[in-house]
């Protein structure tokens, strides 16, 4: 309720912050380079990552230094990894769900996701966006035979330099709901695990956008995602 009420009350006023922030903040590229690969030796890994903008890397000058580079470097030295990258700058929950359903069913050991950020600036309510949330997990286990996947949370939105206040306060709070909402769904749900971004906001580690992660926090990210995948691996 209080969501509504600050939205009926603050409406016009975030419009505009809105649209100033979309006209006055850089456009900032998808980065080059592979977006699937194999490398390393071990134990077979499959291995999809799935999602937004941040999941595509924007912030970094290169695939290597983003996210997925990241992570299959360090999957690399425990097991022989197949990798691909399926994400798209501006990719809600829903756009995610369509572009799985139309790619043909490969199998995936483990699944990582980097969603929430355009349902939040979107609109999207929480609840309908657990829904789809829900849709995109029962799709991965069922088409694709995804064993484990991990939820990335949605990063601190409260504290990005590239939102006045108070649309700032107002998506971070959005956020902040989103990401209770999805470690609960997590929890109750067979074969997921929400991963906290609890990872700095620092500006000088964000991209020159003020909107997007940096090296640094791509690399903090792949970090801990590659912790939870070798943890769950080891106990197959």
């Amino acid at each position: 309720m209080k969501h509504l009420a600050t939205t009926l009350v603050l409406g016009p006023l975030l419009l505009l912050q809105g649209r100033h922030v979309r006209r006055v903040t850089p456009v900032l590229p998808e980065p080059p380079g592979p977006r699937e690969g194999r490398a390393g030796q071990g134990p077979a890994l499959r291995l999809l990552i799935l999602g937004d903008s941040a999941a595509a890397g924007v912030g970094a000058e290169s695939q290597e230094l983003a996210l997925s580079g990241q992570l299959a470097a360090r999957l690399a030295r425990r097991f022989d990894l197949r990798w691909k990258l399926v994400a798209q700058t501006g990719a809600t929950t829903r756009d995610a769900l369509q572009t799985l359903a139309a790619l043909p069913g490969e199998r995936y050991d483990v699944v990582v996701t980097s969603l929430g950020v355009n349902d939040v600036t979107g609109g999207r309510s929480t609840t309908r966006w657990i829904a789809d949330q829900a849709r995109l997990v029962d799709l991965l286990q069922t088409q694709f035979g995804a064993r484990r996947i991990l939820l990335s949370a949605l990063p601190p939105m409260h504290r990005f330099p590239a939102l006045p206040q108070p649309l700032r306060a107002y998506l971070g709070a959005q956020a902040l709901r989103f990401n209770a909402a999805l470690q609960a769904f997590a929890a109750a749900t067979e074969g997921c695990t929400w991963v906290a971004l609890d990872l700095s906001a620092d500006e000088q580690d964000m991209a020159h956008d003020g909107f997007h992660p940096g090296p640094a926090i791509y690399a903090a990210w792949a970090e801990r995602l590659a912790d939870h995948i070798q943890a769950e691996q080891g106990h197959h």
